[in-house]
């Protein structure tokens, strides 16, 4: 687990948050805790990582091809 630290300028305590939830985000830690929530029955979680694998093999690809694109 890594740390993550949030440097507060001049009592700006809401931009702190906003800089502090975006940085949750990234991490991943909000979707971690929502899958923990419920169990998840072991064919779930394969159809679900499966499901993840195929979208980052998606992404990948777009961004590929979009390289090819640009003129």
């Amino acid at each position: 687990m890594k740390e993550i630290t949030v440097r507060v300028d001049d009592n700006d305590i809401e931009r702190a948050m906003r800089i502090l939830k975006k940085k949750i985000q990234n991490d991943g830690l909000f979707k971690r805790l929502k899958l923990k929530k419920n169990y998840e029955k072991p064919s779930e979680y394969r159809r679900r990582k499966k499901r993840e694998a195929l979208r980052r093999q998606r992404i990948a690809e777009s961004k590929r091809n979009s390289r090819y694109r640009r003129y």
